[in-house]
């Protein structure tokens, strides 16, 4: 069984984070983002550590960590591809997306590759329905307007640790601004 512990370091960063609250409970989501950050994800045993840390009841860590699709509660692959399933994707082909993925990866939503470079998840709103189908990537890049031809690149990329470069889209007011240039 894996054991796990922040450094004297991460420690000192932690007590940085509660000093600037009036009490530790609006620590946990940044600490909980340490502890994933550090192990990858937080499983039980990395939630009961952030609650021991924190002083703080292993049900409150456990809520707040249950409650976010964000926080991983177990081991993922390298790169989690989170695909937007809300309506608005659903609408624009999410699903399609999703399962070409899947078929592409050969796992479901829910799994990871067994050389543990992918994970699949089919996720609640992204926030970018005017660019769907879309996925993120690791809780960070944002990949919008899914074709099939984009994901392959994406996915041949991240095999190679590159990651897609950040796509600027223009909001609608500013489209004939982004046109002119």
């Amino acid at each position: 069984m894996e054991k796990f512990e922040f450094t004297k370091e991460e420690l000192a960063v932690i007590d940085e984070i509660i000093a600037k609250y009036p009490n530790p409970q609006p620590a946990v989501m940044p600490v909980l983002w340490m502890a994933q950050d550090k192990f990858g994800h937080v499983e039980p045993d990395v939630q009961k550590l952030v609650a021991n840390t924190l002083g703080l009841p292993e049900s409150h860590v456990h809520g707040v960590a249950t409650f976010y699709t964000q926080y991983y509660k177990e081991r993922k692959g390298k790169y989690v591809l989170d695909v937007c399933t809300s309506f608005s994707c659903q609408a624009c082909g999410a699903y399609d997306t999703l399962h070409y993925i899947e078929d592409k990866l050969g796992i479901k939503a829910g799994d990871t590759t067994e050389d543990g470079m992918f994970s699949i998840q089919s996720v609640e709103c992204l926030g970018a329905c005017g660019y769907a189908p879309m996925m993120q990537i690791t809780n960070d890049i944002y990949v919008n307007h899914l074709t099939k031809e984009k994901i392959d690149t994406v996915i041949e990329d991240l095999k190679k640790d590159k990651l897609p470069e950040f796509e600027p889209i223009p909001l609608v007011q500013n489209r004939e601004i982004a046109q002119e240039k």
